[in-house]
């Protein structure tokens, strides 16, 4: 097939195609006589399957399950793809857990660990499974503001400020999107002591998680639609 064809089929570049090629997630690529690429069915599957997939497990991820598909290492790939889904839903449960903590008026593990006033960074790394050098990062990029101890210069996050490192963290491995960044910079600039507001973040952010279950489960099917055409499947 032509690549020109495969463009216009998948609604990419041709050079798009190009630099899958270059990168090695699809088969190597035969060429006529005259230097022209010679696409066939399985290069097809190939970039339908990276298409489709990429949306909701990101570029990277889908690179490395192409890889795995070209080695024919199925369990390896199907693993992968296995551990995405499981992350998702680990972000859903997350984003609930948020939620129900706004509901329940702002109540949360912080609280529970008679820390209701400040916390340092540690305590919140702590509390929130997260790395200090993460946190950090988001104070310098502007999604969150600490405060500080008079005495020693050290960060200190109050209730309002662990609430946008709760909402930020479940969003912290999402792929990246437009959605994604509309979600952080609402989070950003949002009233710190507005609860509704930040309840409504967390409605949004588990609208978002919804619609890349969808995304995700729609790149699943053409990961086995691959896997048929390469026969690592039965029919």
């Amino acid at each position: 097939m032509r690549p020109i064809d495969i463009a216009r089929k998948l609604k990419l570049s041709t050079s798009a195609l190009r630099n899958y090629e270059a990168h090695g997630l699809v088969p190597p690529v035969e060429r006529s006589a005259s230097g022209y690429r010679k696409y066939t069915e399985e290069h097809v599957a190939y970039f339908t399957c990276i298409q489709a997939m990429s949306p909701g497990f990101g570029m990277e991820e889908t690179a490395q399950v192409m890889r795995l598909i070209q080695d024919r290492h199925l369990q390896a790939a199907l693993w992968r793809v296995n551990e995405a889904q499981a992350n998702l839903q680990r972000d859903k449960q997350l984003a609930e857990r948020n939620l129900a903590m706004l509901e329940d008026g702002g109540a949360g593990k912080y609280e529970e660990a008679g820390n209701s006033e400040w916390m340092t960074i540690g305590e919140v790394a702590a509390m929130t499974s997260l790395p200090s050098s993460t946190i950090r990062h988001w104070e310098k990029v502007g999604l969150i503001a600490t405060s500080r101890d008079e005495k020693n210069g050290y960060r200190l996050f109050n209730r309002s400020q662990i609430r946008k490192i709760m909402l930020l963290r479940t969003l912290r491995p999402a792929v990246y999107s437009l959605s994604v960044v509309e979600l952080k910079e609402a989070i950003a600039n949002m009233n710190e002591e507005d609860v509704r507001e930040a309840r409504n973040i967390a409605l949004e952010t588990l609208r978002y998680l919804d619609q890349m279950n969808r995304v995700q489960m729609r790149g699943v099917f053409y990961f086995y639609q691959l896997c048929k055409v390469v026969q690592l499947v039965e029919e």
